[in-house]
């Protein structure tokens, strides 16, 4: 009899997840929705492949989890059964808190982060497998004394950015963001209790980098993608506006829910299960199934930005790489008002829309990538590299509006 479900992966092949704990967890409702929250929102708005979800990507997290283990374990590194488990569980559920449309509606429809709401699933979920997720958890709150482990979830180089890179890459078909994930993996070593590269492993390394400001650029932070983003925002925005100034509006109930209050972090601690609950009931469906319904609603503003993004007639956004004059801001507002009428300050902050975006390829403040030399020493990536790291943060500026605007 198997003792694993293989499942066919477009990006590794047939990866196995061992029935038992690992399995449950991903036939549990909480994990299924994953299915229905695409890993790159609306990113496919301009790569039509961008279709994955976030059920494929933690999938692909927990294969590459199981060979860094492997790789670590071949090398006399200290891992038991049961903090294999417990690592493999930190990340099969380490963006189980995401929402609809991933990071777009991050801080719109709540202003909780998903890191925060995943350890509310988790915790709800250890109760429901009576405690078999204890030490995961602490593992992925980095509270377990073997640190290398959690490093393996969240650092500089875990096996989520190498694996959202690398199935990225795959599905918008941008290969600038292809990275060498098996040498890296292999090239893994833990040195004082904590996470390692091999000397050897350098170079994979820096292409990985390189790698990763590329795709935050040429996918990510697409000014197609962001405008299409922006977009959405404002419609649920104005839509939470109409609700909770008691307009008549088709809401699904969950999604009226999180709309009709200002939900933080602690209502969340106030009311776990009835937030989750409410949570949990929602996905890009939702989302889209509302936004068709809102593009004839009464209110005009928000038809306009729900059948923009229906059929995909979205804003202009342009980036500076400065802060957007004012007089500039001045002159679109009031070709805006010309074009569209009477239109209230709040009105306009959903059509002339200004905000930035920052990148930086690596992080000096943030835990540093270690190298370790043939000879024993430790160095961080920063002080080995023979190039230099793109440490520094891109900040670009960015104004976004309605085409037409352009055209008067």
């Amino acid at each position: 009899m198997s003792t694993k479900k293989i499942l066919n992966d477009p990006v590794y092949g047939f990866i196995g997840v061992p029935y038992g704990i690992l399995f449950d967890l991903l036939e549990h409702p909480y994990f299924q929705r994953l299915r229905r929250i695409k890993q790159l929102s609306l990113t496919h708005f301009v790569y039509p492949g961008a279709l994955h979800t976030r059920f494929h990507h933690a999938l692909g997290a927990l294969h590459l989890m199981t060979q860094a283990i492997e790789t670590l374990r071949s090398k006399g590194v200290d891992i038991s059964d049961e903090e294999a488990t417990a690592v493999y569980i930190a990340i099969l559920l380490h963006d189980i808190g995401h929402g609809p449309y991933s990071h777009t509606l991050e801080h719109t429809l709540i202003k909780v982060s998903h890191e925060r709401i995943s350890e509310l699933f988790m915790e709800r979920l250890n109760e429901t497998f009576s405690g078999q997720l204890t030490l995961a958890i602490q593992i992925f709150k980095d509270q377990y004394p073997k640190h290398f482990l959690h490093q393996l979830v969240s650092s500089q180089l875990d096996m989520d950015r190498m694996d959202y890179l690398t199935r990225d890459s795959f599905f918008t078909g941008v290969y600038e963001g292809v990275i060498g994930y098996d040498r890296i993996i292999k090239m893994l070593a833990v040195h004082e209790g904590a996470l390692v590269v091999e000397e050897k492993g350098i170079y994979s390394v820096e292409k990985f980098l390189i790698a990763r400001r590329l795709m935050y650029w040429q996918v990510y932070l697409h000014k197609t993608v962001l405008s299409a983003e922006q977009m959405l925002i404002q419609a649920l925005k104005r839509a939470k506006y109409l609700v909770q100034n008691g307009a008549p509006l088709f809401v699904p109930e969950s999604l009226h829910f999180l709309l009709s209050k200002n939900i933080t972090a602690a209502d969340f601690e106030a009311q776990p299960i009835q937030m989750l609950d409410h949570f949990a009931a929602l996905d890009d469906y939702d989302i889209a199934y509302a936004l068709k319904q809102w593009k004839m609603a009464d209110d005009r503003l928000l038809a306009y930005l729900s059948g923009g993004l229906v059929n995909r007639q979205l804003f202009r956004l342009q980036f500076s790489n400065s802060p957007i004059p004012v007089e500039k801001k001045v002159a679109l507002g009031h070709a805006l008002r010309q074009w569209w009428g009477d239109l209230s300050e709040e009105e306009l902050k959903h059509l002339l829309i200004e905000g930035s975006e920052t990148n930086s390829a690596y992080s000096k403040s943030k835990e540093e990538i270690k190298i370790l030399y043939k000879t024993g020493k430790v160095a961080p990536l920063s002080a080995s590299s023979e190039y230099e790291i793109q440490a520094r943060e891109v900040k670009k500026y960015f104004v976004c509006y309605p085409k037409t605007v352009s055209k008067l």
